[in-house]
């Protein structure tokens, strides 16, 4: 799974100006990463395609930190 969560970082990384080496678990989305709601929504169909998972739209809408993510992505694929 640790390779996963990198995987989610680096992609995290992709929208924000912090390195995915320095991105934690109590990190959040808005307010410490400056992700913008079209830039969330964004990022969640690329995580749907790169981890090849379906998200519940309005559960997604409610993760707020990076800990709160992968928590969600560890019960989709079943870890």
């Amino acid at each position: 799974m640790e390779d996963k969560v990198m995987e989610f970082k680096e992609l995290v990384a992709q929208y924000c100006e912090v390195p995915a080496e320095n991105i934690t678990d109590d990190m959040r989305f808005r307010e410490d990463l400056g992700f913008t709601s079209l830039g969330f929504m964004s990022f969640l169909g690329d995580l749907e395609d790169n981890f090849d998972v379906e998200l519940d739209q309005e559960k997604a809408e409610q993760v707020r930190t990076i800990g709160e993510a992968l928590e969600m992505m560890k019960e989709l694929m079943g870890e």
